[in-house]
């Protein structure tokens, strides 16, 4: 990867970002030569998307900081240019260098004012309120200016981030602005991938202006703790090319545990999940009276028939099964139903990595999550969704809130590699490195569409003996590849049309385009 693509996958908390930025005003860059850099850049991909001829009348937001700052020299960027501009600021003490800005566009006649209903009839609205870092909420006038903003039916561009979200943890606080595209200056930060905030951030674009990398990582250390997973990383992780002579135990061994009566289909789709990531042998476990179901829909794989419940659900596993040395890694949970708890019982004490999902991850939240996980020496990766979350890890309150920081902890008391379903993807380690699936779609809220994750996934860790990543990397990986599947699938047969069996169909085209 190129030095400045990289900057593309960092993501730095408001602190990190405060520190870096002293780090280059201590090397001598003048604030206000920062601040012009800054946003010249960000005016010129502003004025991309709203030409002249589609926009002339822009009002500007413009708040006591530095962001206040930015929004003025946009301001006076595009009245140089023509446009109809006109400033709202309610606040009469800005910081000196703002100061000298909205002197300045005085100068040049822009007008102001301190009621928003004047920017009511203007077409395009610039939000440079506040920037990152804010943490008190708002509130009085403001607040309920920023309400009636959210109530026009007017494009607003956020400069850095939506005014009133919390940079790290991506909180309303109070109110905030709901932007239509975010400018995310200099490195991304967490608020653009914590879910509670994607309602706020609209369209984000990072803008690059030139931050030294001797100043990241001189805040930061390497590798970075908090990551996104874009292509360039994630086609690295991907075990191919694969070594002329090769065969198929060599490819991986994938044990998969999954189905019952209720929950036939969840087999099947686990299975072809995994079928899609090329793992050289994979053995499914299911229960005895959908062994033939499923030698017709994975006629290659080793189909293990296993004594049924009076539910319905696999009771115990055979000898072929539980011969865990014989495999790379185990997955366990898809269509199983919670009245396999001596299943689970008995996979945890496996030598391999288990990945544990859907009913073993609720069958894992009965036994205890950190104390059934405490003897496990391989590698655990656990899936949850927000409420299975909650379940295993009842004493981490109102995770919704901090998915970045829930998932940390999670990790850590665990000892599990956690990932996080959501919008915005988040896998932890337990040695705090996150990384994040930055893009995604709703396509992907269809029954099935997490059995195939899991599938893919452990078809994907299975063939990791030959290249040896960092499992949470291979983790991350199958989480990026599902969700590039789904996007691909999305654009060509719309968000409705993207049920788990087309979503498998669609896998094998993201690695076509490495």
């Amino acid at each position: 990867m190129q030095p400045r693509q990289e900057l593309n996958s960092i993501v730095v908390t408001a602190e990190q970002m405060a520190n870096i930025e002293g780090k280059i005003f201590q090397a001598g860059m003048p604030v206000a030569a920062l601040m012009e850099k800054a946003t010249l850049l960000t005016f010129q991909r502003i004025q991309q998307r709203y030409p002249l001829h589609t926009v002339d009348k822009i009002g500007v937001l413009v708040g006591p900081g530095h962001n206040g700052g930015d929004a003025l020299v946009i301001a006076r960027e595009f009245h140089l240019q023509g446009y109809d501009v006109c400033v709202y600021s309610p606040f009469t003490k800005l910081k000196e260098l703002t100061q000298k800005h909205a002197d300045y566009a005085h100068s040049l006649g822009i007008p102001y004012h301190s009621d928003l209903e004047s920017l009511k009839h203007c077409q395009l609205i610039i939000d440079g309120l506040f920037g990152f870092g804010l943490k008190r909420s708002l509130s009085g006038n403001l607040a309920m200016d920023v309400d009636r903003l959210n109530e026009w039916s007017i494009p607003v561009v956020s400069v850095d981030i939506p005014s009133g979200l919390h940079t790290d943890t991506g909180e309303v606080l109070g109110t905030a602005v709901k932007a239509t595209h975010s400018f995310c200056l200099g490195l991304w930060k967490p608020v653009y991938f914590q879910d509670q905030a994607l309602a706020y951030t609209g369209i984000a674009e990072r803008i690059d202006f030139g931050i030294p990398l001797r100043d990241i990582y001189s805040i930061i250390p390497q590798p970075t703790p908090l990551q996104l997973l874009n292509k360039t990383l994630a086609l690295g992780f991907l075990p191919i090319p694969r070594p002329q002579l090769t065969h198929k135990y060599q490819q991986g061994h994938l044990l998969l545990i999954a189905g019952s009566h209720r929950y036939a289909g969840a087999s099947i789709l686990s299975s072809l999940g995994a079928k899609a990531s090329g793992v050289g042998m994979l053995s499914v476990a299911v229960p005895e009276s959908l062994k033939s179901l499923l030698i017709s829909h994975i006629p290659d794989g080793l189909v293990i028939d296993c004594p049924v419940s009076e539910k319905g659900a696999v009771a115990l596993l055979p000898p072929l099964a539980t011969d865990f040395a014989s495999y790379d890694i185990i997955a366990c949970g898809p269509g199983l139903t919670t009245d396999a708890i001596k299943v689970v019982t008995m996979v945890l004490k496996a030598q391999c990595p288990l990945i544990l999902d859907a009913d073993a991850l609720n069958i894992l939240a009965q036994l205890g999550t950190v104390k059934a996980l405490s003897q496990r020496q391989s590698a655990t990766i656990l899936t949850p969704h927000l409420g299975e979350f909650k379940r295993l890890f009842p004493d981490i309150h109102n995770p919704e809130k901090d998915r970045i920081t829930a998932a940390k902890r999670a990790a850590n008391q665990s000892g599990a590699i956690i990932l996080l379903k959501g919008a915005k993807t988040i896998i932890a380690n337990p040695k705090g490195k996150v990384w994040i699936i930055p893009e995604s779609t709703p396509a992907l809220a269809r029954g099935g569409s997490g059995d195939v994750l899991t599938g893919l996934m452990g078809g994907l860790i299975a063939q990791n003996k030959t290249v040896e990543h960092p499992i949470e990397g291979m983790v991350a990986t199958a989480a990026w590849w599902h969700a590039q599947a789904a996007i691909v699938a999305a654009r060509e047969r719309s968000e409705l049309g993207v049920d788990a069996v087309t979503l498998c169909q669609y896998l094998h085209r993201i690695v076509e385009k490495r």
